[in-house]
């Protein structure tokens, strides 16, 4: 997607057309049968197979959208900001029931504001959404040039894998310094990194990329179940199926304790402890020389 300059201009490169028309002073009219370039320009045809912007229902305001996402429109003129505002009202609303339409929703608000990585990045996650990986990684990258930001980069990785490209997407994972990742980016890495190596038939480097200090039975967090869920199921590839069915309960279990279920958290945490703790290993043996959820088939 081509970025464009938000909120100005015809929209065909951000240039006004009144630069290019003449002042009226000392113009005589055009004698022949062809037209000045300015005029042609301003006389394009419609593009009639444009997809048009999908509506919004009036009472959706932009103050549907969060104030720390507005704020980063404000570089746009009130009335753009106001529209590409609600378009991601609707992206918000309609991401989980119709991904199709929030996809349209969000390459609307693309059009209107190309340059604000916030938005490319809504374009990518919902087109990730729509199963259009291609898109969604190209969007992810403008995203992640655009803010310096490595959030997407799990997203990214999947996107690769989606492409029928596994290499790279490990590649693209491995120029991340983790360190500097929150840990739920941290966990959503390394369960599509190891979705990877499984996709390459590396089941052993599978399960050591999840072998991070967050797979820590002892204290479980919003992003413990996922992990647990990847982890047993590696474990299953493995062979290794009782271990996978004890990884796998306590998955269960960490899912209760973040879903207003009644079980006390002292049992969550008593079944837990009953779990041997995998040594961490920071990255796999072997080296290779050569950013919704990620994909819940790893």
């Amino acid at each position: 997607m081509r970025e464009r300059d938000s909120g100005q201009g015809s929209g065909r490169g951000g240039r006004d057309r009144r630069q290019d028309a003449p002042s009226g002073r000392g113009v005589r009219p055009n004698s022949g049968g062809s037209r000045p370039a300015w005029q042609e320009r301003v006389a394009r045809p419609i593009d009639y197979d444009k997809p048009k912007s999908p509506p919004i229902p009036d009472e959706i305001t932009e103050k549907d959208l969060e104030l720390g996402i507005r704020v980063q429109l404000k570089t746009l003129t009130p009335e753009n900001a106001e529209k590409v505002a609600r378009h991601l009202a609707m992206v918000s609303i309609l991401h989980d029931q119709d991904p199709e339409l929030a996809h349209q929703h969000a390459l609307a608000a693309a059009e209107r504001a190309g340059r604000i990585g916030m938005v490319r990045e809504t374009v990518g996650v919902t087109a990730y959404g729509v199963g259009d990986f291609a898109l969604a990684l190209r969007e992810l990258l403008t995203y992640r040039r655009i803010s310096g930001s490595n959030d997407q980069v799990p997203l990214m990785v999947d996107c690769e894998r989606g492409l029928g490209r596994p290499e790279r997407g490990l590649e693209l994972g491995r120029e991340v310094d983790r360190t500097k990742l929150s840990p739920e980016v941290r966990v959503n890495l390394a369960i599509v990194m190891s979705g990877a190596r499984l996709d390459l038939g590396q089941n052993d480097l599978a399960l050591a990329e999840l072998q991070i200090p967050e797979l820590n039975p002892e204290k479980v967090f919003d992003y413990s179940a996922p992990l647990f869920h990847a982890y047993a199921e590696t474990l299953s590839v493995l062979g290794r199926d009782e271990d996978s069915k004890r990884w796998r309960k306590l998955a269960e279990r960490a899912e209760q304790a973040y879903s207003g279920y009644n079980e006390p958290e002292d049992e969550v945490f008593s079944v837990l402890e009953e779990i041997e703790i995998p040594e961490f290993v920071e990255k796999p043996v072997e080296r290779e020389a050569w950013k919704r959820e990620p994909r819940n088939d790893r």
